[in-house]
């Protein structure tokens, strides 16, 4: 039986929901709605212009309502008046296809129907700016290889405490916090869960980030290459399948780095499709200047640009630190956390349905000796490359469905266009004299 929203806005001391989604850019979107009005809202949903929105929609199209999912209540820890629900999009009484949520519960479901769950983790690194976003918050903050510095974490000590507690007030357990590789750039973890649930998390914390740092006088920005010189901010994605009985079927203790055959079939879907999917796990133009950077001031990308996998390496796509489970490092920070999750889940379960094999292991240092990967893939150079891939893509087709696949990329598409019609200042430099 569903949640009474009422009931435990009455309990809870809720005053406001934030009826919300994501659009298929990865915005978050919401309305407010006083506790009075949840329970018409619980079975009716907020009424939403989806023309309004990036999806692809028309001002003709008729009203879309989000159906909010009691089981994604968040109860803002700062703001603990006002409860926050990830909604289900619906329109003439047909849930809307093309909904990054809605992907990833048919990909849940498709699972579910063989005896599988995927669980997952994130880690998701963003940099804390001045309010106007142009420079870092910390002038001290100014190491060649600032990873892990000490002095640095503790100058941002509110901000990243405020976001931790109020993770530790969630339940989600967060377990530890660094600063990153960039100056100016932080991460924090918090356990895996299954992948709806992570997907949600993952939502609010973008938030939350950002709301938190604007209560400290800061910008927060997931964007994947903020500055040329300094690494960029990936978002990390750790990936394992369960069966029915809770057992991890990933796991094989006599296997290859401890990983069973399915674990291995899941990787091939990974390693056949990435590339064709790379416009949703880098879903910008800025996103192909990570991860087909120069090396940074610190010495490494710490981002692949190649479809390969290896051990307990970074300089990889795929990386299996230890057994059960593996790493995928494509994904940047501008990911749209329900699209990622479902592109791993579909690009896997076509590996097992299709029994692919991810190829051989390259035990070797990416960076230094890539060009001994002579029969490995490229990943796209760019978001057109990246976009036509995904047209292209009879696995993203085939589990995303023609509706999603041809609205991303007629957006994308369009964002492509609007950026190639921008003069910038390296052009003006280069050519004016021409």
């Amino acid at each position: 039986m569903a949640k009474d929203l009422a009931r435990i806005a009455k309990d809870q001391g809720i005053r406001y929901f934030l009826i919300s989604f994501v659009d298929l850019f990865g915005v978050l979107r919401a309305k407010l709605v006083p506790a009075s009005a949840i329970g018409e809202m619980q079975k009716a949903g907020a009424g939403f212009a989806g023309f309004a929105t990036w999806l692809d929609m028309t001002p003709a199209h008729p009203d879309m309502f989000a159906m909010p999912d009691p089981d994604s209540l968040i109860q803002l820890p700062w703001q603990p008046e006002v409860g926050w629900l990830a909604g289900d999009l619906w329109m003439d009484g047909k849930e809307v296809e093309a909904s990054p949520r809605a992907a990833l519960k048919r990909q849940i479901a498709k699972a579910a129907s063989q005896g599988f769950g995927m669980k997952s983790g994130v880690e998701c690194e963003y940099f804390l700016l001045s309010r106007d976003g142009r420079a870092l918050a910390d002038e001290a903050d100014a190491q060649e290889k600032p990873c892990y510095d000490q002095a640095a974490l503790m100058r941002r000590y509110d901000v990243i405490t405020a976001v931790c507690d109020a993770m530790e007030q969630l339940g989600w357990g967060p377990y530890q916090n660094d600063h990153e590789d960039a100056n100016g750039q932080f991460e924090m973890n918090w356990t895996y869960a299954d992948c709806l649930t992570t997907a949600d998390r993952h939502v609010f914390f973008k938030y939350m980030v950002k709301t938190l740092a604007e209560k400290h006088g800061l910008r927060a920005t997931f964007m994947p290459k903020p500055f040329r010189h300094l690494t960029g901010n990936g978002c990390h994605m750790h990936v394992s399948l369960w069966d029915e009985g809770g057992s991890n079927a990933f796991h094989d203790a006599d296997g290859e780095l401890g990983l069973s055959k399915l674990a291995y079939n899941f990787l091939g879907g990974i390693m056949n499709g990435a590339d064709q999917l790379c416009a949703v796990f880098n879903p910008t133009v800025n996103s192909y200047k990570r991860i087909n950077a120069p090396a940074t001031s610190s010495g490494a990308t710490w981002s692949p640009n190649t479809v390969t996998y290896t051990g307990n390496n970074r300089t990889h796509m795929v990386r299996i630190p230890d057994v059960g489970r593996f790493e995928l490092r494509l994904a940047d920070g501008a990911m749209n956390p329900y699209l990622g999750q479902a592109a791993a889940l579909m690009l896997g379960l076509d590996g097992i349905a299709n029994r692919r094999d991810p190829g051989r292991r390259l035990d070797i240092n990416m960076y230094t000796e890539g060009h001994k990967a002579q029969d490995a893939r490229k990943l796209p150079l760019n978001l057109l490359d990246a976009v036509r891939a995904l047209e292209r893509s009879e696995v993203a087709r085939a589990g995303f469905g023609d509706e999603l696949v041809d609205a991303y990329c007629k957006l994308k598409l369009a964002e492509w266009n609007r950026y190639c019609g921008v003069v910038t200042e390296w052009e003006r430099e280069t050519t004016l004299d021409c």
